[in-house]
């Protein structure tokens, strides 16, 4: 049994998946396999019809497959906004037809979240590998000036050819390289999450994210090159991503404290040179910082950790909701978050006290297998670099001073418990602000 029929095994939503050369010919097959009887409709944009949607087309209407035409969207400007939710459930709503989504990240979001809300399954033909959200649970569109993520199953039949990716745009690889590239300090705070009682790993969503991922992560170069081969790698590791997320019903699996940093921007509609920002082009930055700031983490002798000290600085709950109404005063959609993400994970004095006490005892081990985990912040730099990613916060439109506001609210931001949560509660952010945005830091303000 290969590593995709092992994730079959555990999949809550997709049932089967063809990947490899050519295989958008059997887009027919699968659909015949999957959904006996029913019809189809296409759901592309332009440039993915272009390059796939006549395809399929095709191959659909070769297994003889009933079609009804196809939705193309024409806005130049097209993104994972509520009004295009509006518009695609209107298509689909006046008909009983299976969805094929042909395209990448929104069309994928739009088509899922639409299939949902009617009540049935969809199937999704990926034209690039831009992140890991294709086989993944839940929807990312932005309703009321907020990107949120609705729930929402997976595609349940999924086709990917590399040879469509590896001539997309490169924006859209790099986009994907930043988003797998991030499971390596996800990986690290799953670690701590689990050693202080927090979240358990579990082995089987580990493996399927993280065994094989240094391999997929190699040559940010070729994948710039649109080398074919390893825009397949980097697809496969996408695509496993999102599988652990579907076996855990979870983004735990994929997602650390460098999500964190897209969520709250994509809460303050982060556009630069008039765009939206990519996910991946957010993570990719955030996975820097996180990187960096684990790597600080990890020179601390937590082993000798002052744990009276800490418990006596934690503040009582009504303290804390204290901080975050001043904190995030003037933005009500980050205070109503941060309060709810923040009571979930928050613990009194003496569940502080055995969560350090763990953290204390395992240190020297916990130690040593995160800095097998990690990959030095250089090298992260570097190969964002190679592959055609934002490596600098003013890449994205984020000032360092926004940069570092950002990171003093990640604590707050999600009851997941991330390195930067364990920086927290040590009483270390001052230090930790200070090192990276003082002077002589990484991003000196």
């Amino acid at each position: 049994m290969n590593k995709v029929e092992q994730a079959l095994t555990r999949t809550t939503d997709t049932r089967d998946i063809y990947i490899g050369r050519g295989v958008v010919s059997r887009t027919g097959e699968m659909f015949k396999k999957l959904f006996p009887e029913k019809k189809a409709v296409i759901v592309a944009d332009e440039n993915t019809w272009r390059v796939a949607g006549a395809q399929v087309e095709q191959s659909l209407r070769e297994a003889g497959v009933e079609q009804h035409a196809p939705h193309i969207f024409r806005d130049p400007e097209l993104y994972a906004h509520w009004r295009y939710v509006e518009q695609l459930e209107e298509v689909l709503s006046a008909t009983d037809a299976i969805a094929v989504a042909v395209g990448s990240g929104v069309i994928n979001d739009l088509t899922k979240l639409v299939s949902h809300r009617c009540s049935r399954h969809y199937m999704c033909v990926g034209t690039a590998v831009s992140m890991d959200g294709y086989t993944a649970y839940g929807a990312s569109i932005t309703l009321d000036g907020n990107k949120q993520t609705f729930d929402c199953p997976a595609p349940y039949g999924f086709i990917f050819d590399p040879t469509i990716a590896a001539e997309a745009p490169k924006e859209l690889a790099a986009s994907g390289y930043a988003d797998l590239i991030a499971k390596i300090p996800a990986g690290a705070d799953w670690m701590i999450s689990d050693a202080i009682g927090s979240e358990a790993i579990d082995p089987f969503s580990w493996d399927l994210v993280q065994n094989g991922l240094r391999e997929s992560l190699s040559a940010p170069d070729a994948v710039f090159a649109g080398d074919v081969d390893m825009t397949e790698a980097l697809g496969e590791g996408l695509i496993m991503s999102g599988f652990a997320m579907q076996a855990m019903q979870s983004s735990r699996p994929a997602s650390g404290a460098e999500h964190q940093f897209s969520h709250c921007w994509d809460m303050e509609n982060l556009c630069f040179e008039g765009k939206h920002v990519s996910h991946g082009f957010k993570v990719g930055i955030g996975t820097l910082i996180s990187t960096a700031a684990i790597e600080l983490l990890l020179k601390e002798p937590l082993e000798e950790l002052d744990i009276d000290r800490a418990v006596a600085n934690w503040k009582p709950w009504d303290d804390v909701e204290q901080d975050i109404l001043r904190i995030f005063a003037g933005k009500p959609g980050h205070t109503a978050r941060a309060i709810k993400e923040t009571r979930d994970k928050y613990v009194d004095s003496e569940g502080l006290r055995r969560q350090l006490t763990l953290l204390k005892d395992k240190w020297p081990q916990l130690r040593e297998k995160i800095r097998r985990q990690i990959i030095p912040f250089e090298e992260v730099y570097a190969d964002l670099k190679a592959v055609g990613a934002p490596y600098e916060p003013e890449m994205i439109g984020v000032t360092r001073e926004r940069l570092r506001d950002t990171f003093g609210y990640i604590p707050y931001m999600r009851s997941r418990i991330t390195s930067v949560d364990i920086i927290f509660r040590c009483g270390l952010m001052e230090k930790f602000t200070e090192l990276l945005f003082g002077r002589g830091g990484l991003w000196q303000v």
